[in-house]
């Protein structure tokens, strides 16, 4: 019986997908397979007059959380370039992913950190597409009734689906390293 559950979670992972953020931290968790499936989203708001620690700590809280209801098999972060943002924004974010890097590894999940430019290639086609294209793209590969709302959740949806297509295509390149046969050049 656990090798039938470890084969049906390496083909049909659950993945909880974070956009990071101090003000609003989006997630959403999608389960993995031939089509993948939604499962669940929202976004975490911490009172913006309560000190950065009570914020952090709330947003640690409602990850673990998160974790512990849906129980996903990995997670998956969105990782800013720091360059591309203001030095104020980038502390805040990177300290809200710390807070969801320490919520996955005290779970024992694994992460995986992917590129906002990642992201929205692997959902959009396009590494700057806006907002909107990639929300309407998340409706579009989950099959929702409405785009996710607000842009966060669907931020942390298209995070949750860019891991599944790296998933996805690294098994794709190991089988066929497996079975293409080795050359020998002398």
């Amino acid at each position: 019986m656990a090798s039938l559950t470890a084969a049906a979670t390496a083909d049909r992972p659950l993945v909880l997908g974070i956009d990071p953020g101090l003000r609003i931290c989006g997630w959403g968790v999608v389960r993995g397979g031939p089509k993948p499936e939604f499962v669940a989203t929202g976004v975490i708001r911490p009172r913006a007059r309560d000190p950065i620690a009570v914020r952090l700590l709330f947003i640690h809280a409602a990850i673990a959380g998160l974790i512990e209801a849906h129980g996903p098999h990995e997670v998956a972060v969105e990782d800013p370039f720091v360059g591309a943002l203001a030095p104020a924004a980038a502390l805040g974010i990177g300290q809200a992913r710390a807070a969801a890097l320490l919520a996955a590894a005290a779970a024992g999940r694994e992460v995986a950190l992917y590129s906002p430019t990642a992201v929205k290639a692997a959902v959009a086609g396009y590494g700057r597409s806006d907002k909107a294209q990639v929300q309407a793209m998340v409706r579009l590969l989950l099959n929702l009734d409405a785009v996710p709302e607000p842009a966060d959740a669907a931020d942390a949806l298209a995070v949750a689906l860019c891991h599944l297509g790296h998933r996805k295509a690294g098994k794709l390149a190991a089988a066929a390293a497996v079975s293409s046969p080795k050359r020998r050049f002398s």
